[in-house]
C-alpha cells in the first residue's frame, strides 16, 4: 500500500513564511534607527531627512515610511532605541564595577559621563534644539527626555548603592547627572577629554564624601 505524501497544514506553512519576513522587518527597522542617530550626530536636524536616513540604511524611502510614517516618529524612536541599548549595555557590565568605595564611585561617575559624551548625546542635542522651535516635535522630546532621565537616574542610584530616602541623596545624584550633561556640552566643539578626566576624579571624591556623610 502506498503511503500518502505528508502535507504541511496551511497555517504552519504561513507561520514559517512569516518568520523570515518578520526577521527582515526587524532588521530593516534596526538599520533605520541606527542610521537616524548617525545622521543626526553628523548632519544635524536640517540635514537629516527621511530620504538621507533611508539611503544610509540601504532601504527605500517607502520602506522607511512604512516603519515610521513621519520624520518625528523616526528620530524620536531612534534616540529612544539607542539610549535603551546603551543603558542595557551599561547594566550588563555593572558586575565589573569595583567594590563599594571611592574607586566604585569614580567608575560610576565616569560611566555616567560617557553616556553624555558620545554620538548619541550629539544626536539628542540636535533634537532638543529642533524641538525648541517645532511644536510637533517638542511634546515627543520632552516625554522622551523625562523617560531617559528617570531610567538614567535609577541606574546611577543602583550602581552607587545609595538610599534615595536619605535627605540630600536624590539631589546629589541628580547633580551628577546634570554635571555629566554639562561635560557633554563642553565636548561638542573640541576634545575635552583631558580636562573632563580631572573633573570626573574630583567630582567622584566630592560625591563619595557627600554620600558617605548622608549614609
Amino acid at each position: 500500500m502506498t503511503t500518502p505524501p505528508t502535507t504541511t497544514p496551511p497555517q504552519a506553512g504561513q507561520a514559517a513564511a512569516r518568520a523570515p519576513q518578520q526577521d527582515r522587518s526587524r532588521a530593516t527597522r534596526r538599520r533605520l534607527l541606527e542610521a537616524a542617530v548617525e545622521c543626526l550626530a553628523e548632519l544635524g536636524w536640517n540635514g537629516s531627512t527621511v530620504s538621507v536616513v533611508a539611503e544610509r540604511a540601504g532601504v527605500s524611502r517607502g520602506a522607511a515610511q512604512h516603519h515610521f510614517p513621519t520624520r518625528e516618529d523616526l528620530f524620536t524612536a531612534a534616540v529612544e532605541h539607542v539610549t535603551a541599548e546603551r543603558l542595557a549595555a551599561v547594566r550588563a557590565h555593572a558586575d565589573e564595577l569595583p567594590a563599594p568605595g571611592p574607586r566604585r564611585t569614580e567608575a560610576v561617575v565616569d560611566m555616567i559621563v560617557r553616556l553624555y559624551t558620545g554620538p548619541l548625546f550629539r544626536a539628542a542635542l540636535h533634537l532638543w534644539v529642533a524641538a525648541a522651535t517645532e511644536e510637533p516635535l517638542r511634546e515627543r522630546i520632552v516625554a522622551l527626555e523625562n523617560h531617559v532621565g528617570r531610567v538614567s537616574h535609577r541606574a546611577a542610584v543602583d550602581f552607587l548603592g545609595v538610599d534615595e530616602s536619605t535627605p540630600g541623596v536624590r539631589e546629589t545624584v541628580q547633580a551628577t547627572m546634570d554635571m555629566a550633561r554639562g561635560l557633554g556640552l563642553a565636548n561638542l566643539l573640541t576634545d575635552d577629554s583631558a580636562r573632563r578626566a580631572g573633573v570626573v576624579r574630583q567630582w567622584a571624591r566630592v560625591l563619595d564624601a557627600t554620600l558617605g556623610a548622608a549614609g
